[in-house]
């Protein structure tokens, strides 16, 4: 029986420390036998140590003395002007807790939209495009069940654009685990050796949203939104070079 796929759930397992033993050592080898991975993976970890590191202090202080059940009880027997006090304390706590998630759900909106998925896909560019073993988890030999596979995770009809007549051949997809749900990564490469990412997946801001160029670091492309779902297609070059197949990926989407 073939070895099960690593996703990314298995990685962020993998530094939660939340696998079972067998599927940790299969990840374990899997991330030796990928250095690129491997080392962003090493980055999750720091990150969870550096945060575990800061609130370690916060952690071990004992109950203040203030949420102490019979000091509570003891100041509810004082006189009533105290309580229209604390009732007047918490009325001004609420209304900046209310402003504080106002602020927060247009930070959230914000960071959903076309800019965000375009970071998806250079982020899925940047670790699967150079693995030279294993870029893709479903190859384009098995197209049928790519598509069935993905459709069924993302609760959407999935079709995998053709760019063969911009002479890019699909080699294969995988889902990828964003902050806003599962996307579905396509690879293709030309004769070359060159690949380009698209990756789509619905979206909770910018649903409906014009084709924009992107630029992450020499990762380049375009992202764009029509009737919920997103896309961005990227690749090392730049992006208005890449623009026709952005607009052969949209054409092909619309007909679904």
């Amino acid at each position: 029986m073939s070895q099960r796929p690593i996703t990314e759930d298995d990685l962020h397992g993998y530094v939660d420390q939340l696998l079972e033993p067998e599927r940790r050592t299969e990840v374990a080898a899997y991330l030796d036998a990928h250095p690129d991975v491997a080392r962003r993976v090493a980055t999750f970890s720091g990150q969870r140590d550096l945060l575990r590191s800061a609130l370690a202090p916060i952690a071990d202080e004992p109950l203040p003395p203030e949420l102490n059940l019979s000091r509570i009880i003891e100041a509810r027997k004082q006189r009533p002007t105290r309580l229209w006090w604390a009732v007047a304390a918490m009325l001004l706590l609420s209304v900046g807790s209310l402003g504080g998630w106002i602020a927060r759900g247009s930070m959230l909106a914000s960071s959903s939209g076309l800019a965000a998925l375009a970071q998806e896909a250079a982020d899925s560019f940047n670790v699967y495009a150079p693995d030279r073993v294993r870029p893709v988890e479903v190859r384009a030999s098995d197209g049928a069940q790519l598509v069935q596979w993905l459709s069924n995770r993302m609760h959407q009809a999935i079709r995998v654009p053709d760019l063969t007549t911009a002479g890019y051949r699909l080699m294969g997809g995988r889902l990828i685990a964003t902050s806003h749900g599962p996307a579905a990564m396509f690879m293709y490469d030309d004769d070359r050796g060159d690949r380009l990412v698209v990756l789509t997946r619905p979206m909770t801001a910018d649903q409906n949203a014009p084709m924009t160029p992107q630029s992450n670091g020499e990762v380049a492309g375009f992202a764009w939104a029509d009737g919920g779902m997103g896309y961005s297609l990227v690749g090392r070059s730049a992006a208005e070079s890449l623009r026709p197949i952005a607009n052969e990926v949209r054409k092909q989407a619309r007909t679904i």
